[in-house]
């Protein structure tokens, strides 16, 4: 064949082949490593928050908590929970406290000034309760409603505390008392709530009790047909704190927002009275709702809010 004088492309004198660009081989995943991603989607996590900026403050004095900052620090926490619900580990959320962390330590010999320690607490503050799941919701919704339930969480303690010793007379220990408290205590918020009718339903109660005052709040929901919804654990909470009232016979008051579509919003009470729930007057309603409880000073009424009395509630044998 005759020569044409043109050269291949790939045949140029001064050039070189470029040898063909190769992807790096990623070594595959053994079963074991497989396996072990799986197994910690199974395990759940805890992580204690320092929400309150004193509390944050007062763990700086340990030299191996690593924060300076407490915005930076909520950042970070926040970066860590969204990392590991991404990974699809369930997560809950709990308050740390550094004057029961500082308690704990000494109560089980460990130094406080370690990370294991810290995670030592941080299970225990698990096994107690009073943690909140972590749903994806912004570091600044979770604050709030995680101080919340801790606050939640020491009242039931109080309260049960309290009321375990409304049957104690001196070395005699009667726990009938207290059950009975419990049982009326229940029966009384299923009247308010069925008494009410449809609606969502807020109910708080506050008891003045060993010099302190109690306070509980509950969510019910009675739009639908059948039995109310009531909001776990503040169910337990409330009927807690409102047996430690009536064992104690403490002359502390309930009281009920109702919100009904297309009507005004209600609000009723009643007095805690000789064992049970006494109904407050339309009078009575109006004066505890627009006095400052601090003052004495009157308050104007709320917008849209239609105080009245007290329903009469059928006391249990």
């Amino acid at each position: 064949m005759a020569h044409t004088g043109r050269r291949s492309h790939r045949n140029r004198p001064g050039e070189h082949r470029r040898p063909k660009t190769q992807k790096p081989r990623t070594r595959p995943r053994s079963r074991r490593e497989t396996s072990r991603r799986a197994l910690r989607r199974e395990v759940p996590s805890t992580v204690a928050l320092l929400a309150d900026e004193r509390d944050f403050t007062a763990m700086r004095h340990y030299a191996s908590f690593a924060f300076d900052d407490h915005g930076a620090y909520l950042r970070e926490m926040e970066g860590l929970l969204k990392a590991l619900a991404a990974k699809g580990v369930h997560t809950t959320v709990a308050l740390f406290d550094p004057v029961a962390y500082e308690e704990f330590c000494a109560d089980t010999r460990l130094d406080p000034d370690t990370a294991a320690s810290r995670t030592r607490y941080t299970a225990e503050l698990a096994a107690a309760g009073g943690t909140v799941t972590y749903e994806g919701q912004p570091i600044a919704r979770l604050v709030p409603r995680l101080i919340g339930v801790a606050e939640e969480q020491a009242t039931w303690e109080y309260a049960t505390a309290l009321l375990s010793r409304a049957g104690h007379r001196g070395e005699c220990r009667d726990d009938t008392a207290a059950r009975t408290a419990f049982d009326r205590a229940g029966a009384a918020l299923r009247a308010v709530v069925e008494a009410a009718g449809p609606g969502v339903h807020h109910l708080v109660c506050s008891v003045p009790a060993d010099g302190t005052s109690l306070v509980a709040a509950l969510h019910a929901d009675a739009r639908e047909a059948g039995p109310p919804k009531l909001a776990e654990p503040s169910g337990l909470v409330f009927r807690t704190v409102l047996a430690c009232g009536l064992a104690l016979r403490s002359p502390g008051g309930l009281v009920l927002r109702t919100i009904v579509v297309d009507s005004p919003e209600t609000v009723r009470g009643w007095a805690l009275h000789d064992g049970w729930l006494r109904p407050l007057t339309e009078a009575e309603v109006f004066t505890a709702y627009c006095t400052d409880a601090e003052t004495g000073e009157p308050i104007p009424p709320e917008h849209g809010v239609a105080y009245r009395a007290g329903i009469p509630l059928g006391r249990p044998e």
